[in-house]
């Protein structure tokens, strides 16, 4: 197996040009919201692989292509990789301190779309694998990759492809597209993610906008039916008001709670970067506030539109009225079942003339936190970071791990180099420079010790 003081030393003495590679991708702007660079750049990401030895296909999966590729080992034990190679839509661009597509290095870490999701996790891996390379000629265990190119926009037809392509991506584990440090520099192992239902609300009253002083006694009005609907979502004590949205949520266990407990209190930070003034529900307490972040169902509107809204004044009675809404799940929570309970209570309701457009969504996936090889990534991460990873019960955000952990029956691990300044989608996204190679050794030393157990 690999000495690893001199995969160390060659991930020190070749940082600049795997952070050249990066920034070549990032140069794409493959935004899967928008159908923007994605052939291009899943092309490269194709190239890259097979620069390393891997044999690489691109593969259609009903929308962005799917690189798939893979590579024997020594050993004959599989580890996959999942990333993805679409980006977030770079907008506002005002605020970017320089171009979003152009990479930027400055203070130690790198600026641009992507930099961190999900584009500067792919290339750690690879780094690592080239650190590992270097030594031998063969790798310690056979290595496949899987990066797709929806993440961003629900990875919509991920889990069908997983399920087609079952046999081709076997494997005995994998790595997840993503890892992090919290605001200690303490890495974290995420043991599970919420899953998610994304929707659109459309209402049109009329056949065009109207002027507001004639139609505003007699005429309906799209954007306050819309919030009259959207009202009887949620209500003021934070409780989903949607019949049966709570029937199959599966409550903290003992385990979650007891992992929970031994996480930092994250409220202070919150307070500091995001100016909260006070939590959902009078929450503030230890470990409660983590459990109700990640472990409680959620409706979100993440957008409103309808009417007038540029400068000054318009008189104007808007005749379509449009919101985008986001349900995270839960265990067990699914999708279709969201799907089906937010038609009927909007019915119900008096709202059949809101009409649904389903954009998305995945169902949420957990890991057992004692597997052994959760706990070969969680102690191999010492050697790098000084201490072993923390466990937490689930991320709050969602990802299509069910399909892996559902279909390929997957041990699911994460492993990276985000930390809580990322910025990620939003204006000047980052990577600090000294956790990007971090997460690259951890990487070498997870393949390493995988192909010993």
């Amino acid at each position: 197996m690999a000495d690893i003081k001199l995969t160390d030393k060659y991930i020190s003495d070749h940082l600049n040009e795997s952070l050249d590679e990066l920034s070549k991708l990032c140069a794409i702007p493959s935004v899967a919201a928008q159908n923007r660079g994605l052939d291009e750049c899943a092309a490269l990401v194709s190239v890259m692989l097979e620069r390393r030895g891997f044999k690489a296909e691109i593969m259609p999966s009903g929308g962005a292509p799917v690189v798939y590729a893979e590579r024997k080992g020594k050993v004959d034990k599989t580890l996959l990789f999942y990333n993805h190679y679409d980006v977030q839509p770079p907008e506002p661009l005002e605020l970017w301190e320089t171009p979003p597509f152009e990479a930027n290095r400055r203070n130690g870490m790198m600026f641009a779309r992507g930099v961190s999701d999900d584009k500067g996790h792919f290339v750690s891996r690879l780094f690592a694998l080239d650190a590992l390379l270097a030594q031998d000629p063969e790798l310690p265990c056979n290595i496949k990759f899987v990066v797709e190119g929806e993440e961003e926009i629900g990875s919509v037809h991920v889990p069908a492809f997983v399920e087609k392509h079952a046999k081709k991506l076997a494997a005995d584990a994998c790595i997840w597209e993503f890892g992090y440090v919290d605001h200690r520099d303490i890495p974290m192992q995420v043991l599970g993610m919420r899953g998610i239902c994304y929707v659109q609300l459309d209402l049109e009253c009329l056949t065009q906008d109207v002027h507001s002083g004639l139609g505003g006694s007699i005429f309906p009005n799209a954007a306050w039916r819309l919030v009259w609907a959207l009202s009887t979502l949620k209500g003021p004590d934070e409780r989903i008001r949607i019949p049966h949205h709570y029937d199959n949520v599966l409550p903290p266990s003992q385990r979650d709670r007891e992992m929970a407990s031994k996480l930092p209190y994250e409220g202070d930070e919150y307070r500091q970067r995001y100016g909260v003034k006070a939590f959902l529900r009078g929450t503030d307490g230890h470990p409660d506030l983590h459990l109700q972040e990640t472990l409680e169902p959620t409706c979100t509107i993440c957008g409103l539109t309808s009417g007038y809204q540029g400068a000054g004044s318009k008189t104007v009675l808007p005749a379509k009225a449009s919101a985008k809404v986001d349900f995270r799940l839960v265990p067990n929570q699914t999708p279709e079942e969201v799907l089906k309970n937010l038609r009927a209570h909007l019915d119900a309701e008096g709202f059949q003339d809101v009409q649904i457009t389903y954009l998305g969504g995945e169902a949420p996936g957990r890991t057992d936190p004692d597997d052994p090889f959760v706990n070969l990534v969680v102690n191999t991460a010492k050697d790098v970071y000084g201490v072993p990873q923390e466990r937490v019960p689930m991320s709050g955000g969602s990802g299509p791990n069910h399909a892996f952990l559902h279909f390929l029956k997957l041990l699911v691990a994460v492993a990276g180099l985000g930390y809580p300044g990322n910025q990620v989608h939003a204006p000047n996204e980052n990577i600090r420079e000294d956790l990007y190679v971090k997460a690259t050794q951890h990487v070498t030393r997870i393949v390493n010790e995988f192909a010993k157990s």
